[in-house]
């Protein structure tokens, strides 16, 4: 019993492993600078193309025609690429883990030791990650939401079941004049003519219960509220012409999904030509037409209202005996 004893002392285990655990631990380092290495390569190859294109946005919607636009993009994107880099980095650590600490007997490992700089970093890393998102996140936010004291354009977004209403207005805020107006009907969709290279403020307020303005280009979206409350946001500028459609992203009632609108975007020659058209009198579809464009939306059609059929109670039905 005492020779059996003496041949696992503590101490000669721990000398004659000693030159085995600093290879170990050697090696361990060689592969966390492989992985740390593995990742830096990863975002540099990452930020050296469009990974926008490369990868669907991310799930994004690319395209944007505005400078916010842009900015959210870019933002998105970069916190995507973070995401990855941090997830790839912590998945080669899991897997070199599995590999490495793999069961090799019946013997159990030490139950309680810990590694206090382990410990410091995965607490400090995710603290570090959190507050550089966060400050690019502020810093994006506060431009996208930035509204200025004299716009170019001002134009009153009204929602109401189930179309939408444009007025251009000669000042801000409610007590400023209406100059021209656009109204959607059941049959025509309303379209929304705006200029580029001029910084275009919106104000909006709803008839009836709580819509959404939201045009997917421009990658912002705002609640529309009846009552009081208007709610307001500015684009600094439109970068490109084209027709865009619009949309209510609000659950609003029975024809939500119909209540759409189109964005036109044209030169501010063609804008002013197109106002001044309106003031004159002439229709929307006039207007359009005087300035070379489409009188009718080309992203989108009018809902079939149906409201020429007796869809519930068809008129050739039997009357029913009742209760």
């Amino acid at each position: 019993m005492v020779a059996r004893s003496s041949e696992v002392r503590p101490s000669a285990v721990r000398r004659s492993a000693s030159p085995g655990a600093g290879g170990r631990r050697a090696r361990g380092a060689g592969r966390l600078a492989g992985l740390g290495l593995g990742g830096a390569a990863l975002l540099v190859l990452l930020t050296g193309c469009d990974v926008g294109a490369a990868f669907d946005g991310f799930g994004w919607p690319q395209g944007g025609i505005t400078p916010e636009a842009h900015r959210m993009y870019d933002l998105w994107i970069a916190s995507c690429i973070a995401a990855l880099a941090v997830g790839v980095f912590v998945w080669g650590l899991i897997f070199w883990c599995v590999v490495r600490y793999r069961k090799r007997g019946n013997e159990l490992p030490v139950q309680t030791r810990y590694n206090m700089p382990m410990e410091f970093l995965y607490t400090i890393a995710p603290i570090l990650i959190v507050s550089v998102l966060f400050y690019y996140t502020a810093i994006v936010q506060t431009n996208v939401v930035k509204t200025t004291k004299n716009p170019d354009v001002v134009v009153e977004v009204v929602a109401f079941k189930w179309n939408w209403q444009f007025n251009y207005r000669d000042g801000q805020g409610p007590e400023a004049n209406t100059v021209a107006s656009v109204l959607g009907t059941s049959e025509v969709i309303p379209i929304l003519v705006l200029p580029t290279d001029r910084s275009i403020r919106f104000e909006e307020t709803s008839r009836d219960v709580i819509h959404s303005f939201w045009v997917p280009e421009m990658l912002f979206k705002r609640d529309v509220f009846p009552g009081e409350i208007r709610n307001v946001f500015e684009v600094s500028k439109f970068e490109e012409e084209g027709a865009y459609v619009g949309r209510c992203a609000e659950l609003c009632g029975s024809y939500h999904a119909f209540m759409n609108f189109e964005l036109r975007v044209v030169s501010p020659e063609q804008y002013d030509q197109f106002l001044a058209a309106k003031q004159a009198g002439r229709s929307t579809q006039e207007a359009l037409t005087a300035i070379g464009e489409k009188p009718y939306a080309e992203t989108t059609r009018p809902f079939e209202t149906r409201r020429t059929q007796a869809n519930f109670n068809p008129d050739n039905a039997s009357a029913g005996a009742g209760n």
